[in-house]
């Protein structure tokens, strides 16, 4: 295996699947980066219910990448609280996408997430 694809298997993907469009638009992004190569999904209810073998992974983890879907920050609050540092964080709505509770994704949005996380 090359040092690259090393790497990607070794990035963390967390993402906020939270019910508005945002959380659900950070969740369909993870699931395409994971299935395209980029780093694997993990489970962030896991690191919030404190479970040991997953917040000892996640801080040991080398490369995290964090998808939130709006400022009230729920991926950056559960890592804080479970102590493990905050890897690359990325905020949709900073991105210009508007919270609302249509889950009706576009696909033009999901691929400029992935772009944005790239």
């Amino acid at each position: 295996m090359s040092q690259a694809t090393e790497k990607k298997s070794k990035r963390m993907i967390l993402a906020c699947s939270g019910a508005s469009n945002v959380g659900q638009l950070a969740n369909q992004a993870a699931v395409e980066l994971t299935r395209e190569g980029f780093g694997q999904m993990f489970c962030l209810a896991a690191i919030g219910a404190h479970l040991p073998k997953f917040v000892g992974y996640a801080q040991k983890v080398p490369s995290m990448l964090a998808i939130d879907g709006c400022s009230v920050g729920c991926i950056r609050a559960i890592l804080e609280h479970a102590e493990v540092p905050l890897g690359h964080y990325v905020v949709l709505t900073e991105l210009g996408f508007e919270k609302n509770m249509n889950s009706n994704l576009e696909r033009a949005d999901i691929e400029k997430v992935k772009l944005a996380v790239r």
